[in-house]
């Protein structure tokens, strides 16, 4: 490092050192006025570096500053913290006195109702069959298609059923009516018509008054269809003599298949006796018969006499006894059918008593001709 002390011109602007002469300033150009005659002169002591010292001297600054830095960052911030930007603090928002609100109870989830269904009404259909088949009642639907309290229906009209409505839960301090507990207590059986069923013979299989029935299921009349699903109250059984109520007793048979003879088949002078077969319809219980009927229709027609054959058996065959062969010789209309019945008590004569325990089955026909001719004798010799 060399010391050396001289005069030097100076840059008014920028303070460079000018040499003597030099008009204009080689780094910020400013033009250098100088009086005529005379040098601006300027004698200072200075300190001149070599290039690459200043520039260590530079860098050695610049990480002191560095270091210094990140140590007071250090010290002055918690461990995991982050440092706050350069600039002055904003100020902590002042906490607000409002009271925060309570939490709100939970809704309940309620079922969103289901829109009605429309149904077309057919041949043989009822209201009391129809809430029945969709779970409602009878009410709902008169009140939902305003059809008045006898809830009268035609063949192809359009009809609205609601869904049936989801029972909650009751509280448990909760109380039913007295109609609703009865209604509740009472023990029910549902029932689907059968072919040749009456409504007479399913109250009697039940043990329970016809009213009740169709008061229970909305029925205007005593007629009731094949396919029409009922429901029973059992809890109006009906009692004999004052006694308790008669157990229940199982659903109604099916209608027996007819095997024998076939419908409208013809037995002449050589068919002696006439065999009727059909098809069981279970075992039958203690009790339980077959009945069997059977009428000649052709001397009804004739009006000479109302002939009719009833007969109870356990089999599932009956030979028409020989005593009921027409007396004359052209063939008479014979019609057939068979009934499960059940037996219900004596009347007071002795005689037994029965019940229908089932459907009629379909009637049959055959023919039979009359008494036998008498063969013709050749004289001897």
């Amino acid at each position: 490092m060399a010391m050396a002390e001289k005069s030097v011109s100076l840059c008014p602007t920028c303070g460079t050192r000018l040499a003597e002469g030099v008009t204009r300033c080689p780094v910020c150009g400013t033009v250098i006025a100088r009086r005529a005659g005379t040098a601006a002169r300027a004698t200072r002591r200075e300190i001149r570096l070599d290039m690459r010292v200043a520039l260590g001297l530079v860098a050695a600054i610049t990480l002191l500053v560095a270091g210094l830095t990140y140590t007071a960052d250090r010290l002055i911030l918690p461990p995991g913290g982050q440092g706050t930007p350069t600039g002055s603090p904003s100020p902590s928002p002042t906490q607000s006195l409002t009271p925060s609100p309570s939490p709100s109870p939970t809704p309940v989830p309620t079922s969103t109702p289901r829109p009605p269904v429309r149904y077309t009404v057919v041949e043989n259909d009822t209201c009391g069959g129809i809430a029945f088949f969709f779970d409602v009642a009878v009410r709902s639907i008169i009140e939902l298609n305003n059809l008045g309290t006898q809830c009268l229906l035609t063949v192809g009209q359009e009809i609205l059923v609601p869904y049936p409505t989801p029972t909650n839960t009751p509280e448990p301090s909760a109380t039913l009516s007295a109609a609703e507990a009865t209604d509740a207590a009472c023990p029910k059986e549902k029932y689907t018509v059968a072919a040749n069923n009456t409504l007479f013979g399913i109250a009697q299989n039940y043990n329970v008054s016809i009213q009740s029935i169709k008061d229970y299921n909305g029925l205007l009349s005593d007629t009731v269809f094949e396919g029409q699903r009922l429901i029973i109250p059992l809890c109006e059984r009906l009692t004999v003599g004052g006694a308790t109520p008669t157990p229940t007793l199982p659903p109604p048979y099916p209608a027996a298949n007819l095997l024998l003879p076939r419908d409208g088949e013809g037995f002449d002078l050589a068919s002696d006796t006439v065999s009727l077969q059909w098809a069981a319809v279970a075992t039958l219980r203690e009790g339980e018969f077959y009945r069997v009927t059977v009428v000649d229709v052709t001397e009804t027609i004739l009006g000479t006499q109302n002939k009719t054959l009833i007969d109870y058996v356990t089999d599932t065959k009956y030979i028409i006894p020989t005593s009921f062969r027409p007396t004359g010789s052209a063939p008479h209309v014979m019609r057939w059918w068979i009934e499960t019945v059940r037996l219900t008590g004596t009347s007071p004569a002795g005689d037994p008593r029965y019940a229908s325990a089932g459907a009629s089955s379909h009637q049959r026909v055959f023919t039979w001709s009359g008494a036998a001719v008498a063969p013709t004798l050749t004289p001897a010799g």
